[in-house]
C-alpha cells in the first residue's frame, strides 16, 4: 500500500469512529505491518478469520489498546486490509511461479 492509501484507511475509519485520528494510525500501521511480515514470512495459507485474529491479538500487544478498540479499528479498515492481503499473496504467487522456471529450466540444462 502507498502512504496515500494508508492515510485513506486512517482517515475512513477515524470519521466512521468515535477514536482519534493518532489512535487509529497506531492500530493500523501496527496491523498492516504485520500483515505484511507475515506474508513474507510464511507459506501457509490463513482464512481470513484466523488471520485478522492474528494479526489483532498481535496489535494488542505491540500497541497496548484494548481489544475492542483494536478489533473494531481493524475491521473498519477490512477493505484495505484485505487489498493488502490480496496483493502480497499474488506477488508471492508470482514469485513462486517464476521460482518454478528456474527450477525446470536447470533441470532441463
Amino acid at each position: 500500500m502507498t502512504e496515500q492509501e494508508i492515510n485513506r484507511a486512517i482517515q475512513y475509519v477515524t470519521a466512521a469512529t468515535s477514536y482519534g485520528r493518532d489512535t487509529v494510525a497506531e492500530i493500523l500501521r501496527t496491523g498492516l505491518s504485520e500483515l505484511s511480515l507475515l506474508s513474507t514470512q510464511s507459506t501457509r495459507r490463513f482464512e481470513r478469520e484466523d488471520l485478522l485474529g492474528y494479526v489483532c491479538q498481535w496489535t494488542m500487544k505491540r500497541t497496548g489498546h484494548p481489544e475492542p478498540l483494536v478489533r473494531e479499528v481493524l475491521d473498519g479498515a477490512g477493505r484495505w486490509l484485505d487489498e493488502v492481503a490480496t496483493t502480497l499473496a499474488e506477488q508471492r504467487e508470482a514469485e513462486a511461479q517464476s521460482g518454478d522456471d528456474d527450477e525446470s529450466g536447470a533441470a532441463s540444462a
